[in-house]
Formats: structure tokens, C-alpha cells, sequence
């Protein structure tokens, strides 16, 4: 089987988590101990430390199939914990957070959903020696023809491309074809490129950094002017998921003819991925690792309110964090004891069961103190450019003590609009109070809802 690797473009989901934007790590000194306040963290120390043993962990590639779950109560920096890990990790670390309730999907299977954010959550890193032109663009010229079936319009015959390096400029006569990926790129004079000489392929590293100073309105990345000659081996690095691969292998390639074009318009949207393509893919790729093509990443997999997943799921995840290839899992959850999903008698704590619970480490995280939740109240005001004064926060962080702290992020936008149609920049203890008084949280709710029961349908 020769899998397509050229062809395989990153499914990463992108992270736009806007809760927790102003978490950077897990704010640890060089001997592993936790600083009160660092990298948008406060306060959970321990936690904070366990953590940063399961970075290390992963980095060292020892906790692959391991499990750890991180349990308390409500906005208790959980997600946060999870997602600083990831930042510590670097990007080069997949990295898939998922709610367990994606599971119930109309579309595809319960097992499915999970062993595909099983395979997001593996990366792979493919090394390869190719011979390929790089440098900096210094000119793209397209050669213009008359249309060979006598149009009115010209066709491209050939491009003229000059590639500078260290050591000289060399000017390429390409195929018409290289162009369009060139503009597919969004190649200009001034971009570092390089092109595989056996695949014509193109790819654009960044901007040249001789024009690191001419930017106006520019937020690129900026490469030196590559060394040696324009034509040259080079190892090309290339960090793909294993639910790339799948999905770039899963993909049946329709008949020319018109009954194969209407079978590829008429097939549902979702491709499920057999077991035996998984296989086929996993066998292929321990080859590779054997032969020291490519080196196996263990990433993690971040499964937030797993107390969602039924008895299906859990059984179905003991068997995916014993195979061979697997990342390290995540779990969090904010329940007690209560009833597993699918069952009508089964009794456990955080609505995991027991065979399964015995296989986790667990990180406990603890309700923050009212000062602590008010230097997480002015980090996050900070974050969202929002003003507010000492009494303001003291006032905000009483709110978060009596009911949560999550609650209490909730309500800093709204007080900045209360105080902004009063004529103000900055939060007063009055816009807090006007706006406690016009939302209410769950706990007063509840309360409301036990004091005046007869008014409401039971």
C-alpha cells in the first residue's frame, strides 16, 4: 500500500477558545514548582505541578495510552489546566480538546467520533531528502501565447522564475502548471520559497527578513535568505495527524465515467473510516518508523465533561488506550457520584466506572479563594481590554465566591456596557451592583425557584 503523503493537508482544529485566550502555561519555575501568579494562572499549585510531571512525561514520550483526569468542582480552572499543558507542549505537540457530548452525532458512530480524535491527537513526522530549488523570489514572469484553439484569450506557455540564495540568482523556465501553484501560495518577489524538483511542488517558507523593515500593516513571518546554491538536497519535515492520513486514504477516487462523477456528488459528506484502512495505515507507518523515515509524536487528547459518555463509550475507550498507537488522554469533569450514562443502576464516582476509574491518575483541582479570583478577574479585564477599579474587583470577586468564578467572568462585559451608557470608561462597585441585581445566578435561581414553587408548572 503507498500511502499519499503529498497530498495529506493538516484536519487540526483550530482553537479559538475565548474563555481561557489568556492562559500562556502552566506558569512553573525551572524546578517544576508553580509561582502564585504566571502565564495567566493563579493559585491550584498542586494541580499546576502535577501538570507540569505530564508534561514532562510527554515529552519524553514515556505516557503514551496513559490517562489522567482532572476532577472538581465547577470553574475551577480545569479547561485551563488542559490547555496550558498544550501551550507548554508547543505546537509542534498535537493537541485535540473535544466535549464528550460530541459523541451523539446523527451522522456517524459513537466509536467513530472518539477514535477519530484518538488519531487528530497522533502526530507523525515524516523526514525526506529531496532535491529542490530554494531562495528568494527575485522575479515571476509569465510567458504569454496566442491560444492554440484560436480564442480570443492567451494562454501561459511557460513561467520565468529568478531564485536568489547566498550564493547567486538562477533563473528557471517552469511549466505552466508550477504557476498556478505559485499562485495558489500566494508567491510575490521577496518570498522564500523552495520547489521539489520531482513534483513540481511549491512551498512557501515566509517573507525574506532584507524586507523586515519596510512592512506597513504587515504581521508576517520572516526567514533569512537561504544558504548554499538555489539547487540543492534539503531535508523537508513534514508534521501530519494520523486522521490526515486516514482521511487522505479514506477518500475513493470516482470513474472518469458519468455514473463514477455522480457517485462522488451523491456520497454523504462524512466519510466513516474502516477499521481495516486504519490497520493497513498503522502498519504502513511502523514501517516508516522502523526504516527512521518518520518519528512517532504522542500528542493529547482533551475530553471535557466525560461524565457525557456513555457505557458504550467507556467500554470502547479501554480498548483504544491499550492499543499500541495511542496519545495521552485528558479527561475532566465537574460531577460527584452519580448515575452512568446508559445504565439505570450503575452508581459512580464522577460517573466513570470503576475499571476505568482504576486506570486514571487523578489531579484534583480546589475552589479558588476570593483573592485569588480577583487577580483572575483583573487578568482577564486586562485581556479584554475592560477598566476597572480596586473596589470593583473586591466587589466582582464576592459574586464569584458565592456563586462561581465563571459566573463572575461572565458578568465583566456586561457591567463594562452598564458603565459605558452611564457616560464611564471604567467599572464602578455600582455597575456591579446594577448588575447583579438584573441577572441572576444558578444557586439564587434555585432559590427563587424553592421560595416561589407554586407559582411555576410543576
Amino acid at each position: 500500500m503507498s500511502l499519499k503523503i503529498e497530498e495529506v493537508r493538516s484536519t487540526k482544529k483550530t482553537q479559538r477558545i475565548a474563555a481561557h485566550s489568556h492562559v500562556k502555561g502552566l506558569g512553573l519555575d525551572e524546578s517544576g514548582f508553580a509561582l502564585p501568579s504566571a502565564a495567566g494562572l493563579v493559585g491550584q499549585e498542586n494541580g499546576r505541578e502535577a501538570c507540569g510531571v505530564v508534561t514532562e512525561l510527554i515529552r519524553s514520550k514515556k505516557m503514551a495510552g496513559r490517562a489522567i483526569l482532572l476532577a472538581g468542582p465547577p470553574g475551577t480552572g480545569k479547561t485551563a489546566l488542559a490547555l496550558a499543558i498544550a501551550q507548554d507542549l508547543g505546537s509542534k505537540v498535537p493537541f485535540c480538546p473535544m466535549v464528550a457530548s460530541e459523541v451523539y452525532s446523527s451522522e456517524v458512530k459513537k466509536t467513530e467520533v472518539l477514535m477519530e480524535n484518538f488519531r487528530r491527537a497522533i502526530g507523525l513526522r515524516i523526514k525526506e531528502t529531496k532535491e529542490v530549488y530554494e531562495g528568494e523570489v527575485t522575479e515571476i514572469t509569465p510567458a504569454e501565447t496566442e491560444n492554440a484553439l484560436g480564442g480570443y484569450g492567451k494562454s501561459i506557455s511557460h513561467v520565468r522564475l529568478g531564485l536568489k540564495s547566498n550564493k547567486g540568482v538562477k533563473h528557471l523556465k517552469l511549466d505552466p502548471s508550477i504557476y498556478e501553484s505559485i499562485q495558489k501560495e500566494k508567491v510575490e518577489v521577496g518570498d522564500v520559497i523552495y520547489i521539489e524538483s520531482n513534483s513540481g511542488a511549491v512551498k512557501r517558507q515566509g517573507r525574506s527578513d532584507a524586507y523586515a523593515t519596510e512592512f506597513d500593516l504587515e504581521a508576517e513571518e520572516y526567514v533569512p535568505l537561504p544558504k548554499g546554491d538555489v539547487h540543492k538536497k534539503k531535508e523537508i519535515i513534514q508534521d501530519v495527524t494520523l486522521h490526515d492520513l486516514d482521511l487522505a486514504n479514506a477518500r475513493p477516487q470516482g470513474g472518469q465515467d458519468i455514473m463514477g462523477m455522480l457517485g462522488s456528488m451523491m456520497k454523504q459528506k462524512k466519510t466513516e473510516i474502516t477499521d481495516k484502512l486504519r490497520k493497513e495505515i498503522n502498519k504502513v507507518v511502523n514501517r516508516y518508523i522502523d526504516q527512521g523515515v518518520a518519528e512517532l509524536v504522542p500528542g493529547v487528547l482533551f475530553i471535557d465533561e466525560i461524565h457525557m459518555l456513555d457505557i458504550e463509550c467507556f467500554t470502547y475507550l479501554h480498548k483504544a488506550l491499550e492499543s499500541t498507537i495511542a496519545p495521552i488522554v485528558i479527561f475532566a469533569t465537574n460531577r460527584g457520584t452519580c448515575t452512568i450514562r446508559g445504565t439505570s443502576d450503575i452508581v459512580s464516582p464522577h460517573g466513570i466506572p470503576l475499571d476505568l476509574l482504576d486506570r486514571l491518575v487523578i489531579i484534583r483541582t480546589l475552589q479558588y479563594s476570593q483573592d485569588e479570583m480577583a487577580q483572575i478577574l483583573q487578568i482577564r479585564a486586562r485581556v479584554e481590554g475592560i477598566e476597572i477599579d480596586e473596589e470593583s474587583l473586591l466587589k466582582l470577586s464576592e459574586v464569584g465566591t458565592k456563586a462561581t468564578l465563571r459566573y463572575a467572568i461572565q458578568l465583566l462585559t456586561p457591567a463594562n456596557i452598564l458603565a459605558r451608557i452611564n457616560g464611564r470608561d471604567s467599572i464602578y462597585k455600582t455597575d456591579i451592583e446594577e448588575i447583579s441585581d438584573l441577572f441572576y445566578d444558578a444557586k439564587s435561581s434555585a432559590k427563587l425557584l424553592q421560595e416561589q414553587a407554586e407559582k411555576y408548572m410543576q
